[in-house]
């Protein structure tokens, strides 16, 4: 691909689907409704769009990438194929025990998640590897093909494979999917070694089940996705972003689709990390808030924060432990259903809820007047001012106020006694400090303070929110880019080729073996090198060491990031010396005379990052024009306000905007409380900071 050539970014979500035309330097974009039935048809809608913006062909762009929410909603609806688990014998209820811990311990009608799939669609056979991964019980191939006759019978469309110790040695999974591929070609398999060869079973089985239940339907997605763009001229490869914030090739996504499970909100965390180098922020909390949730990560040193477990589908109050575990890498981020299209509803103890249900694009909020009747955040905004009934999406689609208006007073204001202003308000600031204390949450477990934070924010609903947002979480400054309003599809073309490799070898420190180590952090270099050349034929590769240690008795790790030197000529005494800075810096001392053990070697394999400018920043100076003037309801004043109406892309560098006011463009609104001012610096950010006192009093 030439470097010149366009490049496309295609973000689908629960409402709306974002692409985004970089040509030429220019930015060109939309939001189209998402089509859940077939999901390329509003991709191709959106691509026809942003070319026609930009006076192009589909033809001329030269790569795609791609991110997804589809394989997400998947495991949440339990609609993925019919799969069969293969596992040791004794281990077949595994995934049902799950780690026998309590999300909610003084719940004592407590019921657990059920798991994806039920005792009758789990298969055992008699083999054993030990904890060293030495074979103790050889697996037999007369058994796996007298298996793989049962499997023929149930009917399956795939198959996980999941053997205790495998991590360690596959050599019986590889036979399993052999006979597999010989008896039922058909059928799809995947193997818990490749997909996650990781310890700890549970999270491993339940990572490969989940991967082979969605394999199917991404494969097929995947397959008419590429065969459309390919009807409509697209002659360019496809990517996909994977959910540790890099790209992956798309017959890596196909084989492997558990990584995509979050891969748009990666992408948000991307574009987020990329506006906080230009700014040279080294503490910034991004804050991306589309239409069925918001996500919360926070981002030290323009790095976001990354895991190797998540969980998708929490069922108890998002807490931790009600979901589905995922061992794969991961964007570290807390991610709750708050977004345009969450509903609400009253409990029985006469509170407003929000969430986690939403109203997606079909039928949508109240006010889209495609049949829903439920209020919505969306209908909130639009009753509280933050929202321009004929200016919405670009004036895609026309909201009515009436229909908000009626589904807020028959949902809440009927049952709370309050007209629909209130009941607007309400849910409002329901919807802000359930945010709010995410991130609250999210900074406490990371030992952050959020004082000293900036917030980026993006998303079509966020600068809707994220004013109100800073002034519960007493942040001071607050960046909305330029695109917010498509920035994880953005964030898809910032991100780099990568791929992370990991494997689990147990080691003490004081069986420290250098050797032993060099080679293994050799061998997944070059594994995780393979996927990403696979992609980028030409580009360096750079990598990335990481490994996940612990004191010996404990019950999880904390991961310990090594440079080059120190992975190719590791030393006890710099391993030990690196833990105890991060441990300390985490818990506060570290633990005198214990052992320390490392259990996860990881290996991030990726291309250079794209080189970012400094943005030379202003104060500000000459106000900037104002259009007109709305009714916005101020929820720190309790009281509609006379807030000014400023249009975006009229504001020059350098001009000034004082709160209450509303800076609008095609795919979102800036809601700017009476606290806060607003600058626009050079590269079209929207610097929005607390007022001074002398602001305040003028």
């Amino acid at each position: 691909m030439k470097k010149s050539a366009p490049r496309l970014g295609v973000d689908i979500g629960g409402t709306f689907t974002d692409v985004v035309l970089e040509a030429e330097g220019q930015i060109h974009s939309t939001k189209v409704l998402t089509t859940y039935a077939a999901p390329e048809d509003a991709i191709v809608d959106g691509l026809a769009q942003v070319c026609a913006k930009a006076a192009i062909t589909p033809a001329e762009i030269g790569q795609i990438i791609h991110g997804t929410t589809l394989a997400t909603n998947a495991l949440i609806e339990r609609r993925g194929a019919r799969t069969a688990l293969i596992t040791t014998q004794g281990f077949r209820d595994v995934i049902e025990m799950r780690t026998e811990s309590r999300f909610e311990q003084y719940d004592l009608n407590l019921t657990l998640p059920e798991p994806l799939l039920p005792r009758q669609m789990r298969y055992t056979v008699r083999e054993r590897v030990d904890a060293l991964g030495q074979i103790l019980i050889p697996l037999e191939r007369a058994e796996v093909e007298a298996l793989a006759d049962e499997i023929a019978e149930g009917g399956y469309d795939s198959v996980a494979v999941g053997l205790i110790h495998s991590y360690l040695n596959d050599t019986h999974e590889r036979m399993i999917r052999e006979v597999l591929a010989e008896k039922l070609p058909e059928v799809m398999v995947s193997i818990s070694s490749e997909v996650s060869p990781q310890m700890r079973e549970y999270e491993r089985f339940n990572t490969v089940v989940a991967n082979a239940y969605i394999k199917p339907l991404m494969k097929s997605y995947l397959g008419r996705l590429e065969g459309r763009l390919r009807d409509e001229g697209v002659g360019c490869n496809i990517f996909l972003m994977h959910s540790g914030g890099g790209i992956i090739s798309l017959e890596s996504a196909a084989e492997f689709p558990v990584r995509l499970v979050e891969s748009g909100p990666a992408g948000g965390a991307v574009f987020a990390a990329n506006i906080a180098a230009r700014y040279g922020l080294d503490k910034v909390l991004s804050f991306d808030m589309g239409g069925t949730t918001a996500k919360i990560c926070l981002i030290r040193n323009q790095t976001p924060k990354t895991s190797r477990v998540f969980e998708v589908a929490r069922t108890y109050r998002f807490k931790k432990g009600s979901g589905m575990p995922i061992s794969i890498p991961v964007i570290d981020m807390v991610e709750i259903g708050a977004g345009g299209g969450s509903l609400a509803h009253v409990d029985s103890l006469r509170q407003i809820r929000v969430g986690p249900e939403s109203a997606g694009s079909e039928p949508g909020p109240a006010c889209y007047g495609r049949g829903g009747t439920k209020p919505a955040v969306t209908d909130a905004d639009l009753i509280l001012g933050k929202l321009d009934p004929d200016n919405f999406a670009g004036g895609s689609i026309r909201l009515d106020a009436d229909s908000s208006a009626a589904a807020l007073t028959s949902v809440l204001g009927e049952v709370l006694d309050m007209d629909a202003q209130t009941s607007a308000f309400g849910l409002c600031e329901v919807v802000d400090e359930n945010m709010a204390n995410a991130a609250r949450v999210h900074a406490v477990e990371n030992g952050e303070d959020l004082s000293e934070y900036t917030m980026i924010a993006f998303g079509g609903a966020a600068p809707l929110h994220a004013g109100r947002l800073c002034e519960k979480l007493g942040i001071d400054r607050l960046l909305v880019p330029p695109g917010a309003g498509v920035g994880s599809a953005i964030g898809f073309l910032r991100a780099p080729f990568s791929f992370e490799a990991n494997r689990s070898v147990y080691m003490k420190l004081s069986d420290f073996d250098a050797d032993k180590i060099k080679g293994l952090l050799t061998d997944i270099r070059a594994e995780a090198t393979a996927f990403v050349r696979n992609c980028d034929p030409e580009s360096e590769i750079l990598s990335e060491f990481k490994v996940y240690m612990r004191y010996s008795g404990q019950g999880w790790e904390i991961p310990i990031i090594l440079s080059e030197e120190q992975a190719m000529a590791p030393r006890r005494t710099s391993f030990e010396q690196l833990f105890e800075q991060d441990y300390t810096r985490l818990f506060g001392r570290p633990v005198a005379g214990m052992d320390v053990e490392i259990t996860v070697w990881s290996v991030n394999a990726t291309t250079p990052p794209e080189t970012v400018a400094r943005t030379p920043e202003t104060t500000g100076a000459a106000m900037a024009p104002v259009c007109g003037e709305r009714h916005v309801f101020d929820a720190a004043t309790g009281a509609v306000v006379e807030a000014r109406l400023v249009q975006r892309n009229t504001m020059e560098t350098g001009q000034i905007v004082q709160g209450p006011a509303a800076i609008t463009e095609d795919e979102t609104t800036i809601i700017l409380p009476a606290s806060r001012r607003a600058i626009r610096q050079q590269d079209g950010c929207i610097d929005i900071r607390r007022k001074t006192s002398a602001e305040d009093k003028a």
